[in-house]
């Protein structure tokens, strides 16, 4: 698929969207267009269904009840209300809807999978989904309410209830009935066929969506952690050392190699370094926060990697069930829909982002305590007078530590449902949606950590960092002040932590967030 998000519509090949697409359907919307090729499989999967649809064998899902009642049949004629009575008793989540970002993504993935042409739905529905996606009419999605298996039925009857008129959606941020949503996107409501309801809410869709949406925030603050790490080593006059390649490279793990290589170059040529370098240097080992940020930032690179391929591979594959294959005129039930790849991989995330936060809360620690940093009390030239970065850090430490509870694994737990007929879940929606949770935390703190490493830094003027840094430094201060004395300090807070959610400073440490070298 074409990455351009602007004037070109980039073709969606089912089983073959990046990541790069995947990321900018999150926070671009690009034009969208399936491929036509996908077409003839999708209608010969649905001749399928047809056919069984008019024939006496029960088939799960086509003409059966559903889950534990799985062994009643249903007649011929009562099958399209069997699949409308399917997407509204599952509609019943609760809580904060899905953000706008979120359900593009959702839209895209769960129209992508049908389009394989395992799942016999009607091309138009597939049409329909992508037709929401271009108009922008996005369903109005509660977050809560899926345990991650048997599909995101509830999160999905609601995405999926807009095409037959039911529930909300939003456009250009206001909230409207689904009837209206269809209109403005040029469509009538639709009546199901056979399976077709089971097909639009079976499916992980929702939990991957909320796990690439946690990723690609991750990703932001990440970066912007390795920009913050070296500025505090700058800042106290901290070794360049354990950033040498030999080191890694006696270790070999691929994500410490990347992570030193990109200290290497982030610090090179800094001159504030190269002064306190010789026999009159007295620092031997830095504070493991700053010498072992290629160790611990490297284990976070490896996590983040992987679960991005979980997450991928995930995003084009087929979750339906019972999966229809054309090639030999069969109707499979199986497990695809239990999410326990996804719940795995947003655990693998969670530990992953709250480690980022955890190792800088400590730097902002090392910096406000003279002993260890050489540097004012707390940041100020006057401290006692003035408090300077005294509570900015109690908040680093409150975000920090509320991080150790959300990063509990959620894939660990398990609640029998359906008259524990799904005795095993994967609770993958919960374990993916709380990332969003954390990496606003770890931006938050991160963000403090900027603004102390730069006021640090910036103590030892008129020597300067590298050029690098001292973009990083530009960009920070067009935005913040330095802190001179004491002042209303949350709006700081809330313009740093804007900038790292932004991005504002991703280009400045280049690292390959995907592929090990």
């Amino acid at each position: 698929m074409s990455d351009d998000t602007n004037s070109a519509v980039a073709t969606l090949v089912p089983g073959a969207l990046s990541l790069d697409t995947l990321r900018s359907i999150y926070r671009d919307r690009p034009a969208l267009a399936l491929d036509p090729a996908a077409y003839p499989r999708m209608e010969r999967s649905r001749a399928l269904i047809d056919r069984i649809a008019g024939g006496d064998e029960p088939v799960y899902g086509v003409n059966t009840g559903f889950g534990k009642l799985a062994h009643t049949h249903i007649a011929a004629s009562d099958l399209e209300k069997l699949q409308r009575n399917l997407i509204l008793s599952h509609a019943t989540g609760v809580g904060t809807p899905l953000a706008d970002g979120v359900v593009r993504l959702i839209l895209v993935i769960k129209a992508v999978s049908l389009a394989v042409g395992a799942s016999g739905v009607r091309p138009a529905l597939v049409d329909a989904l992508l037709k929401l996606y271009e108009a922008d009419v996005l369903p109005v999605v509660p977050g809560k309410g899926s345990v991650g298996a048997s599909g995101d039925l509830a999160p999905l009857a609601h995405l999926c209830g807009v095409l037959l008129g039911i529930g909300h959606v939003r456009v250009k941020g206001e909230t409207l009935p689904a009837e209206e949503g269809l209109r403005i996107a040029g469509l009538a409501v639709f009546e199901l066929k056979a399976k077709e309801g089971l097909a639009l809410i079976n499916g992980t869709q929702v939990s991957t969506g909320l796990a690439l949406a946690g990723l690609f925030e991750i990703e932001r603050t990440f970066k912007a952690a390795l920009v913050a790490g070296a500025l505090a080593v700058e800042a106290v006059k901290g070794s360049h050392r354990p950033f040498d390649a030999r080191i890694s490279a006696l270790r070999g793990q691929p994500g410490q190699i990347a992570v030193a290589a990109a200290f290497r170059e982030a610090l090179a040529g800094s001159a504030l370094n190269a002064s306190h370098q010789g026999p009159d240097c007295h620092r031997v080992q830095d504070p493991y926060s700053l010498r072992c940020q290629p160790q611990v930032m490297g284990a976070v690179l490896d996590q983040m990697r992987q679960a991005a391929r979980t997450l991928t591979i995930e995003a084009n594959g087929v979750t339906d069930n019972p999966l229809v294959l054309v090639d030999t005129d069969e109707v499979l039930s199986g497990g695809n829909f239990h999410a326990e790849p996804v719940a795995m991989a947003a655990d693998q995330l969670a530990i992953a982002a709250s480690e980022i936060g955890a190792l800088s809360e400590r730097r902002i620690a090392m910096l406000i305590d003279t002993t260890i940093s050489g540097l004012p009390p707390f940041l100020v030239a006057e401290p006692g007078l003035n408090s300077g970065f005294m509570i900015a850090h109690v908040t680093a430490a409150a975000l920090a530590s509320e991080n150790k509870s959300l990063a509990h694994p959620a894939s660990v737990d398990s609640l029998p449902t359906s008259a524990n007929q799904e005795d095993h879940v994967s609770m993958a929606t919960f374990a993916a949606r709380r990332l969003g949770d954390i990496a606003g935390n770890v931006a938050d703190i991160v963000g403090i950590e900027l603004l102390a490493a730069i006021q640090g830094l910036e103590f030892h003027r008129p020597l300067t960092s590298s050029a690098r840094l001292e973009q990083a430094i530009a960009t920070i201060r067009a935005e913040v002040p330095r802190y001179e004395v004491d002042r209303y300090f949350a709006p700081d807070l809330a313009a740093i932590g804007g900038l790292v959610r932004n991005g504002a400073l991703d280009h400045l440490m280049p690292v390959d967030l995907e592929t090990a070298r």
